[in-house]
């Protein structure tokens, strides 16, 4: 099984208003491994870049002038992500950035089923957490010092580390698991109770059980019991 753990960076928030993909990062799982493929571009806008964007990612402008466009880069990274299932982090935003520059150019865009948001996976499994990509590094104990500024490739690495804990570590279904196990201890310290032990009950008859036992049939006419 291929997936691809994928991450942006732009210069702003909406490519309807102007902005554009400048950091293009991929990092290629194969039944939830990481096999050491990526993808990895910085793109030119043909923009400024905003103080905010850069205050984000410490792209500017200078430093992009001299990459390659999204055009000329663009089937080269269709390529590499096929018709794999995506793993993004907030897939909204990157998927909205990615169809435009692609409907830009004329070429098909990528369905949004094709894409699993780990931020709504962290949301049902941490509800009420906080579930941005630093958080949830701290949370699964993942490395994440050198993340000073956004990059998206090193946000691609991290985001596949945080994706194999989201679905249960290195096994799929070893969180669920865990939690079953958890339940079913509790359940049985809870059904555990402490009792004395008490000695066996006698079954036999006392003589004078007996005694009145036979008194009662004597009072029978053609008692069986008697017979």
């Amino acid at each position: 099984m291929r997936e691809i753990a994928l991450d942006t960076e732009t210069t702003g928030l909406d490519p309807n208003s102007g902005h554009r993909v400048v950091e293009i990062g991929c990092v290629e799982l194969i039944n939830h491994l990481r096999t050491g493929a990526v993808f990895h571009r910085y793109l030119n806008p043909d923009r400024d870049m905003p103080v905010e964007a850069f205050n984000v990612h410490g792209l500017s402008a200078e430093f992009l002038a001299d990459k390659p466009r999204f055009a000329e880069v663009a089937e080269e990274f269709l390529a590499f992500i096929g018709d794999d299932v995506l793993v993004i982090h907030n897939a909204e935003f990157d998927m909205k950035f990615l169809n435009w520059e692609l409907k830009a150019l004329g070429l098909p865009v990528l369905p949004m089923d094709r894409a699993v948001d780990t931020v709504k996976m962290a949301r049902r499994r941490f509800p009420g957490s906080p579930a941005n990509l630093d958080a949830l590094c701290r949370r699964f104990e993942i490395d994440n010092s050198s993340r000073d500024k956004h990059g998206a490739l090193l946000d691609a690495d991290l985001l596949a580390e945080v994706y194999l804990e989201l679905i249960g570590g290195r096994e799929p279904g070893l969180a669920l698991a865990a939690d079953q196990a958890k339940t079913q201890a509790a359940a049985a310290a809870a059904m555990a109770v402490s009792r004395q032990p008490r000695p066996a009950r006698p079954h036999s008859a006392s003589e004078e059980e007996l005694a009145a036992h036979a008194a009662f049939l004597g009072k029978i006419k053609n008692a069986i019991w008697g017979q």
